[in-house]
């Protein structure tokens, strides 16, 4: 099997195009190990689509599939362009979330940053949830698939993998939810950092991204309709929310090496 790996801030995953097998959870979760596979945070598929110009599915480290990936949709826009499948510099990709449009930023015949229009965030009221490491306030959204962002106090830290894991499985959560504790700077940036269902902690999310600065944005933390810095461990994106929650989202993407793996 033919693979790229690829990564955006750190949230790396194997790009393979073609169908996956029958066998793809099992598979996912052995490439995915860090120590006795590959090495990521799962497997993306770029497939042919019916309704777009390509789609996509996602398969995390688990095994399980996901939903949508802010990341990993901007390495497939970069993985189509600079392989010569497109020429465009506007994608629709499918997705199991739905239909997302790429505007792709090149520079000498590459793709260096991506525009992702994330679609309209829908942000709930908040919910109190109890777990061994304490009481946390939650504000759900969702962005294509599900969040709880936690707003870290002034002087607290954003040490998601505390009690991210388990809040993410609760049993409140109907097949898992995505956790981002954030840590507002400012009124135009945003410190993040997120336990993502299926993967643990992750140097980046970029649906996490989203949820975080819409929570913020939607309490008045932060500004609408200006770009927001999010600061992941794996580094930043710019983010921009509307005044009704519509969502773009623009960051790097890169080609970490080619592969080819025998699979037996």
């Amino acid at each position: 099997m033919r693979f790229t790996k690829m990564q955006a801030l750190g949230n790396d995953y194997l790009y393979i195009f073609d169908e996956p097998p029958s066998d793809v959870a099992e598979l996912a979760v052995k490439l995915s190990d860090r120590r006795f596979g590959v090495g990521a945070d799962g497997l993306i598929y770029i497939l042919p689509s019916a309704v777009a110009d390509y789609g996509m599915r996602i398969f995390n480290a688990d095994g399980s599939e996901g939903m949508m990936c802010g990341n990993g949709i901007r390495c497939v826009g970069k993985y189509l362009y600079d392989k010569g499948y497109t020429d465009k510099a506007f994608l629709r990709i499918e997705t199991a979330s739905g239909i997302r449009m790429l505007h792709l930023h090149t520079a000498g015949g590459k793709v260096r940053e991506v525009t992702v229009d994330m679609g309209d965030a829908e942000v709930s009221e908040d919910r109190r949830l109890t777990v061994s490491a304490g009481t946390f306030l939650l504000t759900p959204v969702s962005v294509g698939n599900p969040h709880a962002v936690i707003f870290v106090p002034d002087n607290g830290t954003p040490d998601v993998e505390r009690f991210g894991g388990e809040i993410s499985a609760h049993p409140s959560f109907p097949g898992g939810v995505n956790v981002e504790a954030a840590k507002v700077l400012s009124e135009n940036s945003i410190r993040m950092r997120v336990w993502e269902r299926g993967s643990g902690v992750t140097a980046a999310c970029g649906t996490g991204a989203c949820a975080a600065a819409a929570a913020a944005v939607s309490k008045g933390l932060c500004r609408a309709d200006a770009p927001l810095s999010v600061i992941l461990d794996g580094g930043a994106l710019e983010i921009i929310v509307s005044k009704d929650l519509r969502v773009t989202m623009t960051g790097g993407a890169e080609t970490v090496y080619e592969g080819e793996i025998a699979l037996c």
